[in-house]
């Protein structure tokens, strides 16, 4: 029923992993100086908005380090 996990899998998974470090606390820095700058209630949204986004891809991107770092190493010793 389940695949089998290949090491070109987990480099793949590795690589989506790199991207979200990248762009997970850029979208968070974004959502700061955003709340920083807008003082209006309809942008003051926007700042939050992205604040609660760039907290859930930060998060995301711990989960999916332990899935990816998990299927490489399952990869390797072919468990």
């Amino acid at each position: 029923m389940n695949k089998p996990v290949t090491f070109e899998s987990g480099i793949k998974k590795l690589l989506v992993f790199l991207g979200l470090l990248i762009v997970s606390p850029i979208v968070l820095s974004l959502g700061f100086k955003a709340l920083r700058v807008f003082k209006e209630a309809p942008k003051i949204f926007i700042a939050y908005g992205l604040l609660v986004v760039g907290g859930f891809l930060l998060v995301f991107a711990v989960y999916y380090g332990f899935k990816t770092f998990k299927t490489i190493l399952d990869s390797l010793f072919n468990q």
